[in-house]
């Protein structure tokens, strides 16, 4: 058993003066014990101490691979005039990217990631992980070769990791066939059951395993129906939802219907289920969705450096609404980014502040991170989230030295909203420390098979 004495830590109760939390060889909490004696140097027996602790971040929706992308798709295209950029444009660019990617340089890519999340206060990810095959658009002898090498990447980095294997079997509603470029996507429910079958051995507190039908577009609603009929009933579902307009008009062209309504007419969505963007979503949709229990996966950098637009979160959150977040394509691995735009967008679009509030909770920073960590938690299928026992041991050391760090109730407020300076110091993922002193404790290796990757992918580039 290894321990840590926090002089101010963030429990499911609230901020605790001089908690003891200990954990075990498997990783969870055995005991949270606040207003324990408080311990310096000759006391502790060798047990370390902090001054302030949160639990760490659940990054609710991952496409790793994209990771490689950040920064290279910035470019207008040449005719603006007759075609402007739009998610649309840069999903051509990235199925281009994907088509040539092997696995070895995915999990290479997706370690990369893994780290930079932890260094910034991820401690969890869930991995919508949707190139199966090989880029001839065959098989791999083994079906899960892909998701088994982002589980090593999670596994090297230290992170938890629910991987959720895609159902991908159309390029549009109706049942469009897939185009070629989108070939190594292809998965209908038994690929997907098989490979959900293949990682099951892999299965432990660091790793889950769950399901997710890409979207309405590109899973017919019987394919999923057969999808969840033979999944066991505890496993997370994610899925694409409502993310562009031109998405939503496709389906009330298909069905009649809005994409979060139709999907509500036709499937039991209920705590399991992660609705990821859901950003083009009517009122009723938005009371749909938060009677249902679901997590709405919010993915504010990703969702602007797409165009996607704001989902409404201020009477998501007045009708009790649950949420995440995720950072998506990662063109930010931060999860005070990611939160500040949260806020931040629906400040622009309401011209108001303060929007991220409840009657119980009126400091925004609070509420951000504790609803987070709740819905984010609920998104992975994990024991995470939380300093109680039973739960994986994952915790943040912020920096107590950094001017930008106060004492509590101002401790998060300033965290989520005061400089751009990372002020996660260490970090603690599965009882095992992965990040001490800003530096993930494999960075060098890490950092050097991915730049070999980069350099290995040039030609592929948009």
């Amino acid at each position: 058993m290894t321990a840590l004495f926090a002089r101010h830590a963030l429990l499911p109760d609230g901020w605790r003066r001089d908690v003891l939390l200990q954990w075990g060889g498997d990783g969870r909490f055995t005991a949270v014990t606040p207003d324990a004696p408080a311990m310096d140097g000759s006391e502790s027996a060798g047990i370390e101490t902090a001054d302030y602790v949160l639990p760490g971040m659940i990054n609710l929706h991952s496409h790793s691979f994209q990771r490689a992308l950040s920064g290279l798709t910035e470019i207008a295209g040449e005719d603006r005039a007759k075609s402007a950029d739009s998610f649309w444009t840069w999903r051509d660019l990235m199925y281009r990217f994907a088509l040539g990617i092997a696995p070895e340089q995915m999990e290479a890519i997706a370690a990369q990631l893994f780290a930079e999340c932890l260094r910034h206060g991820y401690t969890s990810i869930c991995e919508f992980n949707y190139v199966h095959r090989a880029p001839d658009g065959a098989l791999y002898p083994d079906v899960a070769e892909t998701a088994r090498r982002v589980i090593a990447a999670a596994r090297h980095a230290g992170i938890g990791i629910t991987m959720l294997p895609v159902l991908y079997a159309h390029a549009g509603f109706g049942g469009a066939p897939l185009r070629d470029e989108q070939r190594r996507f292809r998965a209908g429910p038994a690929d997907v059951l098989a490979i959900v079958a293949a990682l099951e051995p892999l299965r432990g507190p660091m790793v889950e395993v769950g399901v997710a039908p890409h979207s309405l577009r590109a899973a017919s609603v019987a394919q999923i129906r057969d999808l969840l009929a033979g999944l066991s009933p505890e496993r997370p579902v994610h899925i694409h939802i409502a993310e562009q307009g031109g998405e939503v008009q496709q389906c009330i062209d298909h069905s009649g219907r809005r994409p979060v309504q139709f999907l509500y007419d036709n499937l039991p969505v209920d705590e399991r289920w992660c609705l990821v963007h859901a950003t083009h979503v009517a009122d009723d949709e938005v009371a749909a969705i938060a009677a249902s229990g679901a997590v709405a996966g919010l993915c504010p950098t990703t969702e602007a450096n797409l165009g996607d637009g704001l989902f409404p979160l201020a009477p998501f959150l007045e009708r009790g609404g649950r949420f995440g977040i995720g950072s998506d394509s990662h063109v930010s691995t931060s999860p005070v980014e990611e939160l500040r735009w949260l806020e931040y967008g629906q400040r622009l679009a309401g011209q108001r502040r303060n929007v991220a509030v409840t009657t119980d909770e009126r400091r925004v920073g609070d509420h951000l991170w504790r609803a987070a960590l709740a819905g984010g938690a609920q998104a992975a299928g994990r024991r995470v989230g939380a300093l109680a026992p039973g739960y994986a041991a994952d915790l943040l050391v912020l920096d107590e030295a950094h001017p930008n760090v106060s004492a509590p109730p101002e401790l998060l407020n300033g965290f989520v909203f005061s400089g751009n300076d990372n002020l996660v110091k260490d970090v603690l993922a599965g009882g095992q420390w992965v990040v001490r002193g800003r530096q993930h404790v494999a960075q060098a290796a890490i950092a050097g098979r991915f730049k070999e990757t980069l350099a290995n992918l040039r030609e592929l580039r948009p």
